[in-house]
């Protein structure tokens, strides 16, 4: 099954498991006259595997991923952009079926008119929303001229993620852009145990380490953060000249990582009362 691979995720698993059954069936749905989704916009926030579920699909539906980041595309050259964006967008049709993957996206597709807007920073949205509209012919062309079938126009995906959904260009998220939204949310205490598993397998660990208390004490922790803190706590059993990793070493581990996160926490409200 698709999402056993990306199990620890949080996310309504058939929202990305038609996705990838129809590019691995295209067939069957084309018959029905159905059409997949062109563009899927993964929310959520930092660290809780937006681009390793993105990466799994392409894995599962077994064509190409092809992945930029949002970021590439913000030029202070004029052109430069929208430029970028084309070229993204060639290689797409010319991978067909494939998956294009753009993170971070509201670094380009922050909604018009604002205060942080610019001439190029929209020039490079609206050829972003220009290539959505248009996709299908073009990669049917490029799918003509490599002798590919015309049903391949609609076997690309475009998935999308951002942290921030709610400063994006109301007009990405139009029917035939990225019209469908999955939300990726944090684990629950069932997954970050799943996920805590999961890094544990790649360290020697003691018996008294005890990953549901571990996974207790982290409500409202991203799977990358649970990856940090088995991190950690390997580094500091081998700082301490130890064989294994001891609940000790998990203990310290996620101390460092509260308050870590009660630093960041009080800067992250300081800039606010300063902005």
């Amino acid at each position: 099954m698709f999402m056993l691979n990306v199990r620890a995720v949080t996310v309504p698993q058939e929202e990305l498991a038609e996705v990838v059954d129809f590019l691995r069936d295209a067939r069957r749905y084309e018959a029905m006259g159905a059409r997949l989704p062109r563009g899927i916009l993964l929310s959520g926030p930092s660290g809780t595997g937006k681009t390793l579920l993105a990466r799994a699909v392409a894995a599962e539906s077994r064509v190409p991923f092809i992945s930029c980041s949002a970021s590439d595309f913000v030029e202070m050259l004029v052109g430069r952009g929208a430029s970028r964006v084309r070229d993204l967008f060639k290689r797409g049709a010319a991978a067909a079926p494939c998956i294009i993957f753009v993170d971070e996206l509201d670094a380009l597709a922050k909604a018009r008119g604002g205060l942080n807007s610019n001439d190029e920073r929209e020039q490079t949205l609206n050829q972003l929303l220009t290539e959505l509209d248009g996709f299908d012919s073009s990669v049917a062309a490029s799918a003509a001229a490599r002798g590919g079938p015309k049903a391949a126009s609609r076997r690309v995906v475009v998935i999308a993620a951002t942290n921030r959904p709610e400063v994006l260009d109301p007009a990405l998220t139009r029917p035939g852009r990225f019209d469908r939204h999955v939300h990726v949310g944090l684990p629950d205490e069932r997954g970050r145990v799943s996920i805590l598993t999961v890094h544990m397998r790649k360290v020697r660990a003691g018996p008294d380490v005890d990953l549901r208390t571990v996974a207790r004490e982290t409500a409202g922790f991203s799977g990358a953060e649970l990856a940090n803190i088995v991190n950690e706590a390997a580094l500091l059993a081998v700082r301490g000249g130890g064989e294994s990793v001891q609940a000790e070493h998990m203990r310290s581990a996620l101390s460092r990582a509260k308050a870590y996160r009660s630093l960041y926490s009080v800067e992250y409200r300081t800039m606010l009362q300063i902005d």
